[in-house]
């Protein structure tokens, strides 16, 4: 069955618990450019998070690197961004829309939604030129005297030219990786669903230098390494699937795309890439920069410029994918009005409890505040007391948060406070001196 289309109902959703606003919105947004909310912000680190974690925590031959936006425009000339990191632009000088030449029939003629640009009997294409998608700037006082700079398209280069930098300093020995977090920019032309395609994005990149010859099977290994790491996120395995590169950059070897489906008419998505890129990059910077960037394998007494094996993932893009994934509506039992849910997995989960007082009496909301002063030192902590106990469910239940724990009349005699599971619905009786415990165990399952 294919999966429906959510992305309405999320968007909604999203503004109105606070996940993800469009930016600059009091001045009428700007266009695919996103602001994370309280709760989003929560979702998309703890996302991070779980990329780092994996990525450079749990091993010993990956190091972290947080290289700047902004470098030497001879950079972006190496990596060939300058040349050739453009796409093909046409105009309608009927409705004066600009489409991708090449991606025409995923968009919608602005007069006549049910057809592509150009299908139109009214639709005056023009020729494609090509565009190229870096936002340019200048470092300098004066814009006429300055350098030209660009705001980065893609945060590897950033690792290739620290390559010997990171290597000598961490001591690493081939073959071993370098892990970065940041924001990229690209000036796209059909920017939109959602936080999908954006101006201004997050990537979770590493680059693995491997000798050449091994490459092959390092790629087979981070292809797996990689689907793993979404299965353990949550993501349901029948969402996901690899799609081989049909044509491959000039740079690369091999390439998959990791895929998850976002039901609808948008289907299954790019979410991250794994590409063999040879020697193509560090050969390139070693040419433009006139620097050696080879690796000495003193053992073997060999020189050589090591392959890269990619693995380049969204940030934004999984964050969208977990939302879809755990997006579901439910009946309940004497509800007409049923529930919301937002299934995430609780290490993804902004608010890991809540804790109510069911009444505002005989010291229920200060046994309350305590429970959640304690337990807001170890968890992401939300206290509610407005409204009924069932809207307060409902309100913890669209935000994902795993577990809900009330203070009643029995709390404040025995010190126990009931616990209700956001999946299950089951509700437990647990000591409120070993709420911890109980949550970490839950928590970390």
């Amino acid at each position: 069955m294919p999966h429906p289309d959510v992305m309405d109902k999320l968007v909604s959703l999203c503004k109105r618990r606070g996940f993800i606003f469009q930016s600059s919105e009091i001045y009428g947004g700007t266009g695919s450019v996103w602001d994370y909310g309280p709760l989003g912000v929560e979702l998309k680190k703890n996302l991070k998070d779980a990329w780092w974690r994996s990525m450079v925590r749990a091993r010993d031959d990956i190091e972290g690197l947080d290289a700047a936006i902004l470098m030497h425009p001879r950079v972006w000339e190496a990596s060939g961004h300058v040349a050739g990191f453009v796409d093909p632009l046409v105009d309608c000088r009927t409705c004066k829309g600009r489409f991708r030449a090449d991606k025409l029939e995923d968009a919608q003629c602005p007069q006549k939604p049910s057809k592509h640009p150009g299908e139109h009997t009214t639709c005056q294409l023009t020729e494609a030129r090509q565009f190229n998608l870096m936002f340019k700037t200048f470092m300098g006082p004066l814009e006429e005297t300055a350098s030209v700079v660009y705001l980065r398209p893609e945060t590897a280069q950033g690792i290739f030219v620290n390559f010997l930098n990171v290597q000598q300093a961490s001591r690493q020995k081939v073959p071993f990786g370098i892990a970065q977090i940041g924001k990229a920019f690209r000036n796209e032309i059909t920017p939109g669903n959602f936080i999908f395609r954006t101006r201004e994005f997050e990537q979770m990149e590493m680059q693995f230098f491997v000798e050449p010859g091994t490459d092959e099977e390092h790629f087979e290994y981070w292809k797996a390494e990689r689907m793993r790491w979404h299965h353990a996120l949550g993501l349901s395995p029948d969402r996901l699937r690899y799609k081989a590169h049909e044509q491959l950059a000039h740079y690369a070897r091999a390439a998959f795309d990791i895929e998850f489906d976002f039901g609808g008419t948008l289907g299954f998505q790019e979410i991250e890439g794994i590409h063999n890129r040879s020697d193509y990059d560090l050969g390139r910077h070693q040419e433009y920069s006139g620097k050696k960037l080879e690796y000495f394998d003193q053992p073997k007494n060999k020189r050589y410029v090591p392959y890269v094996i990619e693995t380049s993932v969204g940030a934004d893009r999984v964050t969208l994918a977990a939302l879809v994934n755990a997006y579901r509506e439910e009946e309940v039992p004497g509800e007409p009005e049923g529930r919301v849910v937002l299934g995430l997995h609780a290490s993804l989960a902004p608010i890991k409890a809540a804790v109510f007082a069911l009444t505002k009496k005989d010291g229920q909301p200060e046994m309350a505040h305590r429970i959640a002063n304690e337990l807001r030192r170890h968890f992401p902590v939300d206290y509610d007391e407005t409204g009924s106990i069932g809207k307060r469910y409902r309100r913890q239940d669209e935000i994902g948060t795993p577990f809900c724990i009330t203070v009643d009349s029995d709390s404040t005699k025995d010190g126990t406070v009931t616990v209700r599971d956001r999946d299950t619905l089951q509700q437990v009786r647990v000591a409120a001196d070993s709420l911890r415990g109980f949550l970490e165990q839950r928590l970390s399952a």
